[in-house]
């Protein structure tokens, strides 16, 4: 997936909230594209999930896994994206379901940041939210990599 197409997927779904997670939101926070990615994570706002898709269905995205309430993948037949669902507390938290037996990922409100994709401002979550993420699964080298540069840029400690 190419830098111009996370753009024109992020300008065609405004203006629903998302926020980039996984390897674009790790590019983003470190304002550089680092690596290829095949995919992005997309964070949304579960009652904005109808604006999302009728977006997202008018650039060409269909539907291919749906492992709701935790996550389902929207693909072109080029690029897929990961779209992640979140419920959001008035505090500005959010959770994700981690399961369908009601165990949760929490999202504390100060994890929603920016950053820049060749440079352009872009939602996305921070560094900390991101190492909490990497965890809990063998790591594959490009979660080495960018676990590697938050460490590097942020100073943030990671558990690989």
């Amino acid at each position: 997936m190419t830098a111009g197409t996370l753009l024109r997927v992020l300008g065609a779904v405004a203006p629903a909230e998302v926020w980039l997670a996984g390897g674009w939101g790790v590019d983003a926070l470190l304002g550089r594209q680092t690596r290829d990615h095949r995919d992005a994570d997309l964070l949304h706002r579960l009652e904005q999930e109808d604006d999302v898709l009728a977006a997202l269905r008018a650039l060409g995205y269909r539907e291919t896994l749906d492992l709701r309430p935790v996550r389902f993948v929207l693909s072109d037949g080029a690029t897929e994206l990961d779209l992640h669902p979140l419920v959001f507390a008035p505090d500005g938290s959010a959770v994700q379901a981690a399961d369908s037996d009601g165990a949760i990922f929490p999202y504390p409100a100060d994890c929603f940041v920016t950053g820049h994709v060749d440079g352009v401002e872009v939602p996305c979550v921070s560094a900390a939210q991101q190492v909490f993420f990497h965890q809990g699964y063998p790591p594959r080298p490009h979660d080495l990599a960018d676990m590697r540069a938050l460490r590097e840029a942020f100073g943030v400690e990671t558990h690989f």
